[in-house]
């Protein structure tokens, strides 16, 4: 096997959607990233393999306008439009494209963590190396960074470290939460294997291979099988188990549930309108929900998350119910299959839960943070796994080479760290933006026209979403953003004196109210829209002292950055919307110059 040594700024570990967003972040920001993914494709659970859609803190349309932005916002609206047809084969090129396409990203498929170097320093332990191996191509790599990301699920680069972690479920007295047991166990929630079908003109026959398990209407009277083309999240299993150690055997028991289940369907004689359905695909590897939890210097809480805590140092939110499973799922037939405790309002996540209280450059993002099992029940869905990658690459770019997390983000660090996510188009409870060298905000603004409560002073309000009631203290009734009567529009910032312009950035509305999601469920799909946003511009021009320096047309993202090709000096900006992408008034949430 040949051995080569690399170096670069910060390595990340797992390439699903938290691990993604981490590499994009930091990259975007100017760092050298090494993302490594121990399978073909990259989207973890959200990947053609599995093929689970990404749900987050809009609680699947129950909090309208809770729907994450940022990085996982671009991948969804780009998707939308590309994909109607729903291919999860696309969205897994959809992300090797945004992957390859960082010319600061260095992408090693098919690689698996084995080992890590550590050195101890005056402030505590650090990752120095981490080795990884690509059997595919018999090369071994031993990686050298400043910082180090853990977003592997399992939690192997952590662990290979020696970061503290935990697995099980914590006794209810250690953090007073009401929804933990009276005493402390190793059980986590299980895994599925998911599936899916297709209808034809006629009958399509089944059978069960004889290993099989063999269900019963008595099995599911706590679990609904409403439709067949997707099925099922409940089937689940193995969290008695080792999700780790087990893991061959909780496969092949997955295995025989998923097809035990559709054998049901098929030939119970209790579903006969399913007769010219036909198994489809099946997912070869678990879609587990969790094993390890690293600790940090804060552990997230029941507690934390239903009072709505808001951190100092808040970097991400989420907004999922606590879902909580029995360990054995399908097993446990008197118990239903997941049960939601309320989560009344957005909850902040701070930046100590996403990085090790023992290894002083280690953070971690996804299903694996410093949390407790019932805190963890709301954090480990996709969609605040996003956020909070995209959070953990940010800090690592902006972080000092040679520091520790800890030491480094401070009161003032933490703050900055903020602003550069809010100028990523991410969304922080009840923290605007605020940035100095933003010029748009000493400009007069005027708009050919203007709704009333969509003044066009609300671009520079620092907000750049609607807050409903369950955005709790937050909560307000204004829109936050400039809407015309109709378009043709356009908006115009015009300054006493002239500035020197090279970057313009554009915030659209991108229908935060709607869920939007790849998924293979009809009845999901059904409530999304699947291809461009309407409310979005698509043909755009910017002009300066009222000369054309760019035009778009096409549009279908809500975040836009333009930078000029040579900085313009200029007095005044007009925007001018041409055409949206269905809707019959212009909307526009924040316009930053620079």
């Amino acid at each position: 096997m040949t051995h080569h040594h690399l170096s670069t700024d910060f390595v990340v570990i797992g390439g699903g959607m938290a691990g993604v967003c981490a590499a994009i972040a930091a990259a975007r920001l100017g760092r050298q990233v090494v993302l490594v993914q121990n399978r073909s494709v990259l989207g973890g659970a959200a990947s053609s393999e599995v093929r689970m859609h990404i749900v987050g803190a809009d609680c699947e349309g129950h909090r309208p306008g809770a729907r994450e932005s940022g990085l996982l916002e671009e991948l969804r609206l780009t998707d939308a439009c590309r994909n109607p047809h729903r291919s999860f084969s696309q969205w897994d090129l959809l992300l090797y494209e945004k992957v390859i396409s960082e010319p600061n990203i260095r992408l090693f498929l098919d690689t698996s963590c084995e080992a890590c170097e550590t050195i101890d320093t005056p402030v505590g332990r650090r990752i120095k190396s981490v080795r990884v191996v690509r059997h595919s191509t018999e090369e071994e790599f031993t990686i050298n960074a400043s910082f180090f990301a853990d977003c592997s699920g399992d939690g192997r680069l952590g662990k290979e470290a020696g970061a503290d972690f935990v697995i099980g479920r914590e006794a209810r007295d250690q953090y007073g939460e009401p929804l933990a047991l009276p005493v402390a166990d190793r059980k986590t929630l299980g895994a599925s294997i998911l599936f899916t079908a297709r209808q034809y003109p006629t009958p399509q026959p089944f059978e069960a291979p004889a290993w099989a398990r063999q269900f019963k209407q008595e099995d599911f009277h706590k679990r609904d099988i409403r439709s067949y083309e997707y099925g099922y999240w409940w089937a689940e299993w193995g969290g008695q188990l080792d999700m780790i150690k087990d893991e061959t055997t909780i496969r092949h028991e997955l295995l025989r549930i998923a097809l035990g289940v559709w054998n049901y369907v098929k030939n119970s004689g209790n579903h006969p309108d399913s007769a010219n359905w036909a198994l489809e695909w099946v997912g070869a590897i678990p879609a587990k929900r969790e094993s390890r939890r690293f600790l940090g210097p804060h552990v997230l809480t029941q507690n934390d998350v239903q009072s709505g805590t808001i951190f100092q140092d808040q970097v991400a939110y989420g907004g999922w119910w606590i879902d909580l499973h029995p360990p054995s799922g399908v097993d446990a037939v008197e118990e239903p299959p997941c049960v939601h405790a309320p989560v009344p309002h957005l909850f902040s996540i701070p930046l100590r839960c996403l990085y090790s209280r023992n290894i002083t450059n280690l953070f971690f993002a996804g299903r694996n943070i410093s949390a407790t099992h019932v805190g963890f029940a709301t954090t480990r869905v996709m969609g605040t796994c996003s956020v909070m990658g995209q959070a953990i690459g940010t800090a690592a770019a902006m972080a000092e080479p040679s520091a520790s997390i800890a030491g480094f983000y401070d009161e003032a660090a933490v703050a900055r760290l903020q602003q550069q996510l809010l100028k990523n188009d991410a969304f922080l409870l009840g923290i605007t933006a605020q940035d100095p060298n933003d010029m748009a905000h000493s400009a007069t603004i005027e708009a050919s026209s203007q709704d009333t409560g969509a003044d066009c002073r609300n671009i520079v309000d620092g907000i750049t979403r609607e807050l409903p009631a369950h955005f709790g203290k937050w909560a307000d009734d204004k829109t936050h953003c400039w809407e015309s009567h109709t378009v043709p529009a356009w908006i115009e910032l015009t300054w006493p004196t002239t500035r020197v312009i090279s970057e313009i950035h554009l915030t659209f509305d991108s229908g935060f109210q709607r869920e939007l999601k790849l998924s293979p469920s009809d009845h999901h799909s059904k409530k999304t829209i699947r291809g461009p946003q309407p409310e979005l511009a698509r043909d755009y021009s910017l002009l300066l002292d009222g000369n054309n320096v760019l035009s778009i047309t096409g549009n279908y993202l809500r975040k836009r950055v333009h930078l000029l090709k040579t900085p313009v000096t200029a007095k005044s900006l007009r925007i001018e919307i041409a055409t949206t992408n269905g809707a019959p008034k212009a909307r526009l949430f924040e316009v930053r110059v620079y």
